[in-house]
């Protein structure tokens, strides 16, 4: 008789032993297993990772703690004005109308937390050709003392460069005073900068 193979795929009892099913198998739980694993790997999360939309960041601030309240107007190239009674205009956007000390605070558990950051921002989130006008305005003065107003222009893209930066001084209530005007051609570069004074005030309250 025959002695039956080793790698025959029968016993010595003459019943077939599905080795390739077994195998089959058993690389199947692997593979799953191996998905599962992969699968529940979480991605390492971005912490602190700003996604900012915008072409130029207008920032204005004026020193902590001061109860005065400064406003900022900025005029784009078609004739709009945004200030906070108009705070978005085109792709122009005052983030937020900061007054001072007014509503600077806020309780928590009996604890009174205070935030002395004075400061308005305002983003400009698409190219438009043609001129911009940013003025300040002395709204509110009941230090009845002269405040300075630092102004700073960013271009974000393509890098990030300091357009204008300096301090104007706002001397009493209903001072008006053009901090910067800078054009952007279609390519988004800055021209013409200069300081020569326009009121919007007028222009927002005909």
């Amino acid at each position: 008789m025959q002695e039956p193979s080793l790698f025959s795929g029968a016993s010595d009892d003459g019943t077939f032993v599905p080795f390739t099913d077994i195998l089959f198998n058993a690389l199947l739980g692997f593979a799953v297993m191996l998905f599962i694993a992969f699968a529940l790997i979480r991605p390492e999360a971005k912490t602190g990772v700003i996604d900012t939309k915008a072409e130029m960041i207008i920032t204005v601030t004026w020193p902590d703690n001061n109860e005065d309240d400064i406003d900022t107007y900025v005029q784009e190239p078609s004739g709009n004005v945004v200030w906070y009674h108009a705070m978005q205009k085109g792709l122009v956007t005052l983030d937020r109308d900061d007054r001072g000390n007014y509503l600077d605070e806020v309780t928590v558990n009996g604890q009174t937390i205070q935030f002395p950051l004075n400061q308005e921002t305002v983003t400009v989130r698409g190219i438009v050709p043609g001129e911009y006008v940013v003025n300040l305005y002395h709204y509110l003065n009941p230090s009845e003392a002269p405040v300075p107003v630092t102004v700073k222009v960013e271009k974000i893209n393509p890098t990030l460069s300091v357009v204008y930066y300096d301090t104007v001084v706002l001397k009493k209530k209903g001072d008006e005073q053009t901090a910067v005007r800078f054009t952007l051609d279609a390519a988004g570069n800055v021209t013409d900068v200069n300081t020569r004074q326009l009121s919007l005030i007028q222009a927002v309250r005909k």
